[in-house]
């Protein structure tokens, strides 16, 4: 039997593949609301259901007590001893994390650096917290790939980091190299696109077809783009790089980098700056802002928020998302005062585009990258779990 689309067996495949869709992005779901939900008949989800579980990738539990009469249909649930590992490489730390195929995060590590670490170190740290998960809190669970979250351009065709300036990444197989050194299958992308995508399918873009997101971290700004439900890669897998594009200031004094580009002037640099930090992670950086009493941080918040505006009316003109997300520092940067957030961008866009738009923060919050390179290391399992169970 072969696997093509109109064989028996592809179409087994893709029913699998849609039964353990379902239950990793909708959570726990009965096998009537599955049988709804797919259109199959309910011996036929009965029979995939029991499958995934025999694979190990579900489990199958009694339902909740209920006052219905008949028979309660029994609950299908993502197994959470399945994992991927979510990896973040950036200037300062490197992040792994456990995500569950359930959407837990079991565990996570950031490890703080006082260099740039290079892809060798990256995937020495990976395979080492990974020998010792295996070990100690993660003896009983199941670790079926790596997800990588570089903050830089990844070419989508096989993870090659083709530039990761802040880091001083040139081509580099970072893919390849965590693969030889933990023995798993791995792919990388951009942190943003990821972030972009974890927003999109659980966070603050769950249910909205037409997103821009934005990603502030110590590396800089990233983007990603869904348009019609799909994240938008470009040619190479390059596309959202909203950090690099030269920003309008409209003020000359609010300009800090002569010729610079946007990730110059809206900087977590400068806000761990004018907050007294040498470094920290995001919760610290936005605290540390919070307790600022003096002049200097709410200006230069103002003054961040000011140039971060006219680059998402640029974007709402061009690509008339409904919602914009930003994620990282430039979550700090809108909360300090949406509302005037939503007036600046709203006198620079096009009155018609706004309409519908909203902005709002990450929902995920720190965890909105590790999901995202997780969802990137499952995507072969939820495509066919028959071949990778």
């Amino acid at each position: 039997m072969t696997e093509r689309d109109g064989t028996l067996d592809g179409v087994h495949r893709r029913n699998l593949s849609k039964v353990l869709g379902l239950v990793h992005l909708e959570g726990p779901l009965s096998r009537a609301r599955l049988t709804a939900l797919t259109a199959l008949n309910r011996s036929t989800v009965a029979s995939l259901a029991g499958e995934l579980v025999d694979l190990g990738l579900v489990v199958e539990r009694a339902p909740d007590p209920t006052n219905r009469v008949g028979r309660p249909s029994p609950v299908i649930a993502a197994d959470p001893r399945v994992l991927a590992l979510a990896v973040n490489p950036e200037v300062d730390a490197v992040t792994v994390a456990a995500v569950g195929l359930d959407g837990s995060v079991p565990m996570r590590l950031r490890l703080d650096v006082d260099h740039l670490v290079t892809p060798e170190e990256v995937a020495a740290i990976v395979a080492d917290t990974l020998a010792t998960w295996r070990e100690t809190s993660l003896r009983t669970s199941r670790i079926v790939a790596v997800g990588l979250a570089v903050p830089g351009l990844v070419r989508a065709s096989d993870g090659m980091v083709r530039l990761a300036p802040h880091l001083g990444w040139e081509d580099a197989p970072i893919r390849a190299l965590v693969e030889e050194a933990t023995g798993l299958p791995a792919t990388a992308g951009n942190d943003a696109s990821l972030g972009a995508t974890a927003e999109h399918l659980f966070g603050a873009g769950r249910g909205v077809d037409d997103l821009v997101y934005l990603n502030g971290g110590a590396s800089g700004i990233g983007g990603g783009i869904v348009l019609d439900g799909r994240l938008v890669g470009g040619a190479g897998g390059y596309a959202g790089e909203f950090g690099q594009n030269r920003p309008g200031i409209a003020d000359a004094a609010d300009r800090r980098a002569e010729g610079g580009v946007l990730e110059d002037e809206v900087s977590r640099g400068r806000l761990l700056e004018v907050a007294g930090l040498a470094g920290g992670d995001e919760p610290t950086l936005a605290a540390a802002l919070a307790e600022s009493p003096g002049p200097e941080a709410a200006g230069e918040l103002a003054r961040q928020r000011r140039i971060l505006a006219t680059t998402l009316a640029n974007a709402v003109n061009a690509l008339n998302p409904s919602l914009v997300v930003l994620g990282g520092f430039l979550a700090t940067v809108a909360e300090n005062d949406p509302g005037a957030l939503e007036a600046e961008v709203a006198q620079q866009a096009m009155p018609a585009a706004t309409e519908r738009l909203a902005i709002r923060v990450a929902a995920l919050g720190e965890d909105r990258l590790m999901i995202g390179a997780a969802e990137a290391a499952f995507s072969a399992l939820l495509a066919d779990p028959l071949a990778h169970g």
